[in-house]
């Protein structure tokens, strides 16, 4: 069932056509036609095909398994290259948060860029990397932004395994699609959805962090995703009272352990130095 994000999702299509200028004849709450299919419809839990078959930038042959490595999750976005405006806004949104979330691309995890467009190119694909790769300092950047192109089989494949809906408007000569960014585990596994053109960096780190399953995660970020659950009304993380106060008794309980421990020790040091014989036991 398409949740309230991915319907709010599907606004920003409706918002381009209706402000492209273009008439789009309707009555009030109907889906227009050029949105019939567009949308996205979650499948949190289920894997995704390893041997779907792409290129990369660099002309290689490639499978989607070859980003599955068991060690890095991987973040997905679904664009193409020839798109007027929202695929741009995406990548933006993405790599925006992606260079305020606080991981290393590369070392940390993958970020892909897969095109749905089957005729955009290896080489018009490495000009769009090329300008996004820009934007993050160091080479191991390299190594975990990619930018895939493929037939339309393949692009079929993984967009109904994720559930991203997009269609070809012949009038406008442009697809009809969604804005989301979608969480995909080191397995292959889809642990995340975050919907819009805008991504906070919590939110987009500690998505990571849950696809990584603690692969990648240190104590701290373990207990910030106790702490901290996925909203899907909210679209985002929320502090998740129960565990929070769990946590926060735990700390508490840590903290009162250890001042009574320090003051035990510093009397039976004193004790010690007036007279060993009345040392506590």
């Amino acid at each position: 069932m398409m949740t309230l994000r991915a319907l709010i999702a599907c606004l920003f299509a409706v918002v381009l056509l209706t402000t492209a200028g273009r008439s789009v004849a309707q009555t009030p709450g109907e889906i227009p036609d050029e949105l019939d299919g567009v949308g996205i419809e979650e499948h949190l839990g289920e894997t995704v095909s390893s041997d779907i078959a792409f290129v990369d930038s660099e002309g290689n042959a490639v499978t989607l398994g070859d980003y599955f490595d068991g060690e890095r999750p991987v973040a997905v976005a679904f664009v193409y290259h020839n798109c007027p405006m929202l695929c741009s806004l995406i990548l933006d949104g993405m790599t925006t948060a992606m260079r305020e979330a606080g991981l290393d691309l590369g070392d940390d995890y993958q970020a892909l860029a897969i095109s749905f467009d089957p005729r955009d190119t290896p080489e018009r694909a490495a000009e769009v990397r090329e300008r996004y790769l820009a934007r993050f300092d160091g080479a191991q950047a390299a190594e975990g932004l990619y930018f895939l192109t493929g037939s339309q089989e393949s692009i079929d494949r993984i967009t109904d395994e994720i559930g991203f809906g997009f269609e070809w408007n012949e009038r406008q000569q442009e697809f009809a699609h969604t804005a989301a960014v979608y969480f995909i585990s080191p397995e292959g596994v889809i642990t995340r959805y975050l919907y819009g053109l805008e991504f906070h960096p919590r939110d987009f780190r500690t998505a990571v962090l849950e696809a990584g399953s603690g692969t990648i995660a240190s104590p701290l970020d373990q207990l910030i995703l106790y702490c901290f659950q996925y909203d899907p009304d909210a679209g985002s993380y929320v502090l998740h009272a129960t565990n929070a106060m769990k946590v926060g008794g735990v700390l508490t309980l840590i903290l009162l352990g250890g001042f009574l421990l320090f003051f035990w020790r510093r009397e039976s040091t004193r004790l010690d130095a007036a007279d060993p014989t009345l040392t506590p036991s």
